[in-house]
């Protein structure tokens, strides 16, 4: 089992930034990949970025050039910079971490982002 817990959100105006964390505990060793994916509501989850155990990262398009995914081995923790927020990226967002054949979830935290 993969315990994971998300820190970090709260309420923003358009054009700052908040950085999310999100420490992993438990059966951590062989953890694949690692990523943060948010939910707005009435839309579906959607990936925002994600980063390997190899330390590859990807990007959805709409956050490109603006949120930066980050891991810190040492202390079992990644992290997401989001700088320049906009109101459209209101959401829950949740961290996930996979280790095949599973994949595990945080409860999430609210990231409000007012115009």
């Amino acid at each position: 089992q993969v315990h994971l817990v998300e820190s970090g959100g709260g309420l923003v105006q358009a054009g700052g930034s908040l950085r999310l964390s999100c420490a992993a505990s438990g059966s951590i060793f062989s953890i694949n990949a690692m990523g943060w994916y948010r939910q707005a509501p009435g839309k579906q989850r959607e990936l925002v970025a994600a980063i390997t155990s190899g330390g590859v990262t990807n990007y959805a398009d709409s956050v490109k050039g603006r949120f930066t995914i980050s891991r810190d081995n040492a202390k079992n923790t990644v992290y997401l910079q989001m700088n320049s927020l906009k109101p459209e990226d209101t959401a829950v967002y949740y961290c996930n971490a996979h280790k095949i054949p599973t994949t595990y979830w945080g409860q999430g935290t609210q990231v409000t982002v007012s115009s």
